[in-house]
Parts: structure tokens; C-alpha cells; sequence
């Protein structure tokens, strides 16, 4: 079963999250637990939690299909010791937010080296964030999402998620999100079946599709390989309707969260509804 909602927002409180996926008729969403384009933030109360949780259960969604996202100024893999202690700090607060709100996943962009330290070592600091702050928590699993390859970030190859996770001690703790938008600017093509299954195949055997916890489905507004991150809305991108024919009627793709970040909120129900009537 396919499980398909969008980044709703959390205006008023993370409690709302659960009220604003229900009014596109989502089955699964995703959120921030705070202001994304802060370093900090109030932290979650009592009632914030409380709430959320009887909010959640009212509107029949459980933790395995709510995918909260981290700041955006977090990175895990910064070459400069105080910046990096601070993205370490900051995301330790956002898996102990998670862990308030009884939820499973954390979403999260990788790093970038900035061009001040080489890509390995990056990639290396990213994994050692993730075991710092993994040692300090108990249940959420961290779900790296895959980039489109833009400046100098990290993760938009296949092997650069799978050296994350191979230095990442505890497995089970351990995710990936992929990214519909990022995959195909990245230069993975998924445009035709033979395409699509060539890319899944090769994120099985670099990756391990086991790893696979969450997508974010969106279209692009670049071409293939072009290496810029801009979200298009379904059918109205370089990737089509398509795509998401196959992901749809994709048995791999079942029974994880599936969230829209397109650009226009005002359709994101009639998105929803289109991705359902394309199953088969």
C-alpha cells in the first residue's frame, strides 16, 4: 500500500502538523518539529507533545509514516571544528524532539565540505555526527536524503550514501530518503521503465534498497544532470508523469512515507488524489 501525503506546516505549534495533513486528505506527512531557519528554538512542552500525539492518533496517523525534517542550516559534515560542533548540537536537539514526540524518522540533508576540506573526509565527518549523536539517543533512525548535487554538497551519488552508512555503527538507526527531483538532476535517469530499473537496481546493489525508509516525490524544473535543486509539481517538470506511473505501481515503494514537497501548497490534495489514480 502507498502511503502519500506532503510537508505540511506546523504554524502555530508542531501539533497543527497532523490537523493541516488531514485536510489534503494525506496518508502520510511530513513536518518540521521547529522554525527551520533558526539555530534554536523554544522546546517542545508538555502540552506541545501531548497534543501532537492526540492530534496524530485523531486523525489516524502513527509514527512510521510522519517524516519530520531537520534545520536547513545544519551540516554535519562542516569543515570548521566550532560550525561543526554547532550543526552537532542543533541536530541533537532535533532527534531529541523526535524522540518527545514519538516519532521514528529524522530527515536530513548530509553536509558540504564547503571546498574547505575534500569530499572523503567529509563524508567521514558526516558519519562520525551521526554516531556522536546516535550514542546520546534511543529509536530514531536517521534518514539521509539524497541531493541534487548542487554547490558543494554531499550525497548526491549513490556511493556517497553508501560510505555514510558503512561508517555508521548501529545499521538499524540508519536510513535513506530518496528524492525524486534530486535523483534526476543528479543525473539518474528514470524517465522510461528500462531507465528506472537500471537506477533502482543500481541504488540496490551500492546502497541496498533495505536502507530506502522514505521518498519525497517531485518533479523538476531541470534538466537531467544539471545539478540544481528546483522542485517542480507533478506532470509539470523535465521528469513528467512517468515516473511516477512506475513508482506507484512499484511494490518497493510500499508502506513508507511518500511526501510531496512541490511548490504549490493549493493543489497538493489534487496531487495526492492524481499519484493514487495512477496505480493500476
Amino acid at each position: 500500500m502507498k502511503y502519500i501525503g506532503a510537508h505540511v506546516s506546523i504554524s502555530g505549534g508542531a501539533e497543527n502538523a497532523p490537523e493541516n495533513a488531514q485536510k489534503i486528505k494525506a496518508k502520510a506527512f511530513a513536518m518540521f518539529t521547529k522554525n527551520q531557519r533558526r539555530w534554536s528554538s523554544p522546546p517542545l512542552t508538555q502540552k506541545n507533545i501531548a497534543r501532537f500525539k492526540d492530534n496524530c492518533k485523531n486523525a489516524g496517523y502513527v509514527p512510521k509514516y510522519i517524516l519530520p525534517h531537520d534545520s536547513y542550516l545544519i551540516n554535519l559534515g562542516h569543515p570548521e571544528q566550532e560550525a561543526l560542533n554547532k550543526s552537532r548540537a542543533a541536530f541533537l536537539d532535533e532527534v531529541r524532539r523526535c524522540e518527545h514526540l514519538g516519532l521514528e524518522y529524522l530527515n536530513f540533508h548530509p553536509g558540504s565540505h564547503l571546498n574547505k576540506i575534500d569530499p572523503d573526509s567529509c563524508l567521514e565527518r558526516i558519519a562520525e555526527s551521526i554516531n556522536l549523536i546516535l550514542n546520546q539517543t534511543t529509536g530514531v533512525i536517521a534518514v539521509i536524503e539524497n541531493t541534487a548535487g548542487q554547490g558543494t554538497n554531499m550525497g548526491y551519488r549513490f556511493e556517497h550514501l553508501a560510505r555514510i552508512i558503512e561508517n555508521v555503527t548501529d545499521k538499524n538507526r540508519i536510513g535513506v530518503c530518496i528524492d525524486t527531483c534530486h535523483l534526476y538532476s543528479a543525473g539518474y535517469d528514470i524517465k522510461t521503465e528500462k531507465a528506472f530499473e537500471h537506477t533502482l537496481q543500481e541504488f540496490d546493489r551500492i546502497v541496498g534498497i533495505r536502507f530506502l525508509k522514505a521518498m519525497h516525490l517531485n518533479d523538476s524544473k531541470k534538466p537531467l544532470g544539471s545539478k540544481v535543486d528546483r522542485h517542480e509539481s507533478i506532470g509539470k517538470g523535465s521528469l513528467g508523469l512517468v515516473p511516477f506511473q512506475f513508482i506507484m505501481n512499484d511494490s518497493r515503494f510500499n508502506d513508507i512515507p511518500m511526501v510531496l514537497e512541490t511548490p504549490d501548497d493549493t493543489i497538493w490534495d489534487q496531487e495526492i488524489k492524481l499519484l493514487y489514480s495512477l496505480i493500476r
